[in-house]
């Protein structure tokens, strides 16, 4: 996979996917490693982000090396009228690799033709965030001891959610079983169940899971997104439609375990948070683990 753009799941195979879950656990076993000594990292954040941006720059930083960019776009030049195309075209002068995050569909990919060096994308609108779903991946591998006949709950906006449109893709190597929760508005899309349908992957629909996730072995809850709604009217009505509380885990399997790429708003109560199946704030910290592991593959600084 050296100086091999990661803009989608699916342009890492399966044996790609378990290498990086293998690295992440090497490198948190020792994540001071000085691997990326005398290069660039650059970090084009046109969309808000904290935890991933924070992730991507510890990671770099514990490989020791260097960092430039912006966490606002605000602060680049698109505020003159610069095309995405020159920014990408410039800054792949200045650096080894580009994490770009951007508000719109497709642009990573557009900024992966255009670049010279590999980009990672930090998430691209409604479309893919497939550094998140690696780290999800190696957080449901640390906590199943697995991937394998997993039963997966994916509850909230699974409309425009693009960490559970690429946790998906990532997991229908690994027979699994999905139950999607969701409203009829943030439905998941036709695309992504047609996927399923002709690889022979087992998925259910639900607009209520209080009764079923007895059944879970991972429960994936998302947040309903302000931001990709142009109506606030249709928001209000389906912002706080599901709420996981404590009182409902009572039932659940022992291996359970509860994910959210986060942050959060109303859909996981803080009564859950010093329940041992929550899991969230640990997975995020995989996050920096499993962000290493993919800038060292990419730049080719492992085998």
């Amino acid at each position: 996979m050296k100086n091999k753009s990661l803009v989608s799941i699916t342009d890492f195979s399966k044996d790609e996917i378990m290498r990086i879950v293998e690295l992440a656990s090497e490198f948190e076993a020792n994540p001071n490693q000085k691997l990326l000594d005398s290069k660039v990292v650059a970090t084009l954040f046109f969309e808000p982000s904290t935890r991933t941006r924070l992730s991507f720059e510890t990671a770099i930083t514990r490989l020791g090396g260097g960092i430039i960019g912006f966490s606002d776009s605000s602060s680049s030049s698109t505020t003159k009228g610069e095309t995405l195309k020159d920014t990408i075209k410039m800054v792949s002068n200045y650096s080894d690799l580009i994490v770009m995050r951007h508000p719109l569909e497709g642009a990573a990919r557009y900024a992966s033709e255009q670049s010279s060096v590999p980009i990672i994308n930090a998430g691209d609108g409604a479309n893919q965030h497939p550094t998140q779903t690696l780290l999800d991946l190696y957080s449901i591998y640390k906590t199943q001891g697995t991937l394998d006949n997993l039963n997966i709950f994916m509850v909230g906006d699974l409309k425009y959610g693009r960490t559970v449109h690429s946790l998906l893709m990532a997991m229908s190597h690994f027979n699994t079983t999905f139950n999607f929760i969701a409203p009829d508005s943030l439905k998941m899309p036709d695309e992504y169940k047609l996927f399923l349908d002709s690889i022979g992957i087992k998925y259910y629909e639900h607009k209520e899971f209080t009764d079923i996730i007895s059944e879970a072995d991972i429960l994936y809850m998302t947040r309903v997104q302000r931001e990709r709604f142009s109506d606030p009217i249709e928001y209000e009505k389906v912002k706080n439609v599901y709420v996981l509380r404590n009182s409902m885990l009572n039932h659940t399997k022992d291996n359970l375990r509860i994910l959210h790429p986060l942050p959060r708003v109303n859909e996981i109560h803080t009564d859950v948070d010093d329940n041992p199946k929550a899991y969230y704030f640990q997975q995020a910290e995989n996050g920096v683990y499993a962000r290493m592991a993919i800038i060292a593959s990419i730049l080719g600084l492992v085998k």
